[in-house]
Parts: structure tokens; sequence; C-alpha cells
């Protein structure tokens, strides 16, 4: 006669439940880019996640208040030449957002208090031309890889 052995866990009794769709964020059309790093960064005011967009790169900032379907022509932050890889909010200040791109150039954004309502093309800070720079580091990296 066989047994039937079921295995304790403390979780064998906890069910999820699905969240209703007006509490999630649809519609949102995700990068399809392939880099080892977040999609997203969310704040206590704001989440922002990269997108697909033509002609170069851009991201969304949404307040968190702002949920459910997301409209296609929705302003996002644009002004990379190339396809944004990394966003990050400031720790200090919830209205500063970074953005790292493919074309080698790091923007600084502030995003309006109620979110956007335009497309934010104009950064207050833009660091240039880092093709150098990461360069430079590449080689550092291999130089001390070659050594261990």
């Amino acid at each position: 006669m066989s047994r039937k052995v079921v295995r304790s866990s403390k979780f064998r009794h906890v069910f999820g439940q699905a969240v209703k769709a007006d509490q999630c964020y649809d519609d949102i059309r995700i990068s399809q880019m392939t880099w080892d790093s977040n999609f997203c960064s969310v704040n206590p005011k704001f989440v922002a996640m990269i997108v697909d967009a033509s002609g170069g790169g851009a991201f969304m900032v949404l307040p968190l208040s702002k949920t459910g379907r997301i409209d296609m022509s929705y302003p996002t932050v644009c002004g990379h030449t190339g396809p944004v890889l990394d966003i990050d909010f400031c720790p200090h200040n919830d209205n500063i957002i970074a953005s790292g791109s493919e074309d080698c150039s790091v923007m600084i954004w502030e995003i309006p208090d109620g979110g956007l309502t335009t497309p934010l093309t104009n950064p207050v800070v833009k660091l240039d031309d880092l093709k150098a720079a990461i360069e430079e580091l590449t080689n550092r990296v291999k130089e001390l890889e070659s050594k261990h």
C-alpha cells in the first residue's frame, strides 16, 4: 500500500489574489533592447519605464496615482540619439531622474510635480562624449583581468 507524502510548507495555505485592472499599468511599450539593467525605476512620487521610441531613446515617467490603460500619446522624456539603457531617480529629490544611453551620454532631467503634460526634450544637465571615458575604463578592466 502506497502512502501519499505531503511536504509540510508554511506556504501551503497561502493564495494570491490578482490585482484589478485599474490598479495596474496597461499598454506601455516597454523597450525590447536587451541590456543588463532595470527597465524601470520607482520613487515615492513616480514610476519611470524605458519605452520603445523611433529616432532615439525615450522613457516614460508616470505619477504613481496614474494607473490603468496608458494612452499611446502619453508624453515621454526624449533627448537621446540612441536607445536609453538605464534610468534612475535621485535619492534626495523625487523630481530628478538620470538616464544613460547607447549614444554614450548621460542626461539629468527634472520632472514637474504633477508629471509630464508635454514631451520633455531639454535636460537640465547633459554629459556628452563619455565614449573616451568608457573606453579607458574598459581598457583598465582588461589590463586588470590579464594580470590575474
